[in-house]
């Protein structure tokens, strides 16, 4: 143990009290937190588990212990907001110590840092509270000044001036941002008087198993992201980043700084019919019923949110929502009926579009899925028509043909994957037998999926419509078909989710971690890099926010041996032609238009790291944003003769829905239709082909 007891004595080292004596006290007593004797088997249980258990082989050394102490305390202050750059100057002195204190079971710098910490928040809360308690407190509006909204560069604050100066900017903008939300500015500080006192008393009533866990995933997120530490309390709860399909919204979210962000949407949720909230979406409130007060839920943690987001069915929740692809700290309030995600309502579906080809009609099929499901139990029970992916699939198919179609196209945009038996399944459905995916264990191992079954369902011209939202049993599906090239895959970049989790228990509370990788037939994997499309074609999602590569310390891409696989036909030689084609059609098309102005905008807001203080300035630039979307809204109906709108809010009840009551983008029906005339090209293109060799 002589690692700890080097630790306790920086802890008593004169320059710590020096440091605390230098800096502000609260009056308030200030709880110490020590870790509890099962933590400390514990955290050489999860280490056990990593080193046995994870794809990584990865040794924890002084290396390693430097990138926990990073991790940790990004996790804890990831605003640079609470610390003081003496604090972390202190704490380097536990960079080469830590994995010490891990391997013999403790945790003091774990609790030193964390109760240092607390201290430095409940100082800083308490200060805020008297500021706005304070009758003689008043904000000036009109200064030219700004606060900076990307702190990842900054240091922390070196003193109290430097840190109450941003604290000042920082208030004044949470301020500003609910006085242009139409409340007065006695009600905006009265909405960040309770959010304050609110963040305090969660503050105070932290406890030693949230430190731990705090702590513990430090360690493992040097894994990878999606390693992760469940206490006893929250491993009940551990689909926190999960659906919340029982009776809520059907979305998945985590936290991310202050605030809970939008990851997905669950296919046919509630959230997804009602087309107003979208992955990174930022929820900072919500309230219950039509008229229900807003709670403001910046600083609560995410199983807190959670339980107010979720309730029984046919009620209505109001979230109030930073948009992603609003300007900085612009408020949009929405209202979601909650309901259950019926399984029939995530089945695949199928429909016919029709369009012309060199003056010709054509028909091409269409089957969205939604996810790859299957009903485990019925099958296990030995029903004959339990219900999956690709037994649903094939009665489309069936109907598709009599339909006698042209091509067809397989929609999985927006598919968060789900069984690997059914994408393995489904990939069968389209080829003669073979190899589909390759996973490859720990110990080097890769075992090869295959298609055994020789029958083919469909053997006519496809093309595969992905986005950024198709992952995992999505991307093998996809890659698949683009090995065999078996058709054209069409879209987005995918999510590159090419790894493979399992839950395995522990003496106090259980570990989630990555345990395998997938690999396409090709040899590459799909992870981090996805699928890239062979024609792509606009997407609003931005791959820095949304995507496995989007994650720090995701595993990284790279290949194993390909195994030997058909080819059916090459388009390559004509791929040039195809992408010229969709670019010269796309050219004046409304929606392909009105897309990339988007995505230009999007692009040009991204470099923009500084938020106005002043009132005038910011309602300007809110003003002209708002100006600027109701006019390429405008310019895109005109073109499609359709009225013009006065206000954007106008378009919730003129776009139209689906059978599922699901709305329907204009941008999402363009890029299934120009996917469509891409696989006529295509058509085309091979048969002219074919009859030049013949």
């Amino acid at each position: 143990m002589i690692y700890t007891s080097k630790i306790r004595q920086l802890l008593t080292a004169p320059l710590l009290l020096s440091l605390i004596i230098a800096l502000p006290i609260s009056a308030k007593t200030h709880s110490v937190l020590q870790p509890e004797p099962i933590h400390n088997q514990t955290i050489v249980d999860i280490l056990t588990s990593l080193n046995q258990d994870h794809y990584n082989d990865i040794v924890l050394n002084d290396e390693l212990s430097g990138k926990v102490l990073d991790q940790y305390l990004e996790s804890l202050d990831p605003t640079k907001a609470y610390f003081y750059r003496a604090d972390i100057t202190e704490f380097q002195k536990f960079r080469p110590l830590i994995d010490d204190e891990i391997k013999n079971g403790e945790l003091t710098a774990a609790y030193a840092i964390f109760n240092r910490y607390q201290l430095r928040t409940q100082e800083r809360l308490e200060k805020l509270i008297a500021t706005l308690e304070d009758s003689n407190f008043k904000v000036n509006f009109k200064l030219d000044e700004t606060l900076l909204t990307d702190r990842e560069e900054s240091l922390w604050p070196a003193d109290e001036a430097e840190m109450d100066d941003f604290w000042r900017k920082r208030l004044k903008s949470a301020l500003l941002s609910l006085k242009l939300a139409d409340k007065s500015v006695d009600e905006a500080k009265e909405v960040i008087l309770k959010r304050y006192k609110s963040q305090l008393a969660r503050a105070q009533q932290t406890n030693s198993e949230d430190v731990f866990q705090s702590f513990a995933n430090a360690l493992t997120q040097q894994f990878d992201p999606h390693t992760q530490y469940f206490s006893p309390r929250r491993s009940e709860n551990f689909n926190i980043n999960m659906s919340l399909s029982l009776e809520g919204i059907g979305a998945v979210l985590q936290s991310e700084n202050e605030n809970t962000k939008v990851v997905r949407l669950v296919p046919a949720g509630p959230a997804e019919k009602a087309g107003q909230l979208k992955p990174a979406d930022l929820i900072v409130g919500v309230g219950q019923g039509e008229d229900g007060e807003i709670q403001d839920v910046i600083g609560w943690r995410l199983d807190e949110v959670v339980a107010l987001i979720r309730g029984p069915k046919d009620t209505v929740v109001k979230l109030d929502l930073l948009p992603a692809d609003g300007e900085e700290g612009q408020h949009k309030v929405i209202k979601i009926r909650r309901n259950k995600v019926k399984l029939e309502e995530q089945a695949a579906q199928s429909r016919v579009i029709e369009l012309e080809h060199q003056g010709k009609p054509y028909k091409l099929g269409v089957i969205s899925i939604p996810a790859f499901y299957i009903d485990f139990a019925a099958l296990q029970r030995g029903e004959s028509d339990y219900k999956s992916t690709t037994r649903d699939t094939i009665k489309l198919l069936n109907e598709l043909r009599a339909e006698e179609i042209n091509g067809l196209i397989i929609d999985l945009r927006n598919n968060g994957g789900g069984s690997l038996r059914e994408a393995n399944e489904l990939v069968g459905l389209f080829i003669n037998r073979g190899p589909t995916v390759q996973i490859r264990d720990p110990d080097n191992r890769v075992q090869v999926l295959r298609d055994p079954d020789p029958r083919i369902a469909y053997r006519g011209p496809m093309a595969v419509l992905v986005n950024r939202l198709s992952a995992s049993a999505s991307e093998i599906f996809a890659g698949a078909i683009q090995d065999y090239q078996r058709g054209i895959i069409v879209g987005g970049q995918t999510f590159g989710k090419g790894t493979v989790q399992t839950l395995a228990p522990l003496n106090h509370g259980q570990i989630k971690l990555t345990h395998a990788k997938f690999y396409r037939i090709s040899g590459e994997s799909t992870q981090h890099k996805g699928v890239i499309p062979d024609v792509n074609l606009p997407t609003l999602y931005d791959t820095e926010e949304i995507g496995e590569s989007s994650l720090s310390g995701a595993l990284p891409w790279d290949m194993v041996a390909k195994t030997p696989h058909r080819r059916y036909f090459s388009f390559n030689s004509f791929l040039p032609e195809l992408i010229e084609r969709y670019t010269s059609r796309t050219k004046s098309d409304p929606d392909f238009l009105f897309m990339n102005s988007q995505l230009e905008r999007i692009n040009k807001n991204k470099l923009d790291k500084e938020l106005s203080l002043n009132e005038a300035t910011l309602q300007g630039e809110r003003d002209a944003s708002e100006q600027w979307l109701l006019a390429q809204e405008n310019q895109r109906r005109a073109s499609k003769q359709q009225p013009k709108i006065n206000e954007l809010s106008e378009l919730d009840d003129l776009l139209e829905k689906d059978s599922q009551g699901k709305t329907i983008r204009p941008e999402q029906e363009a890029i299934l239709t120009e996917t469509g005339r891409i696989l006529l090209d295509m058509i085309e293109l091979t048969d002219k082909y074919i009859a030049i060799k013949n």
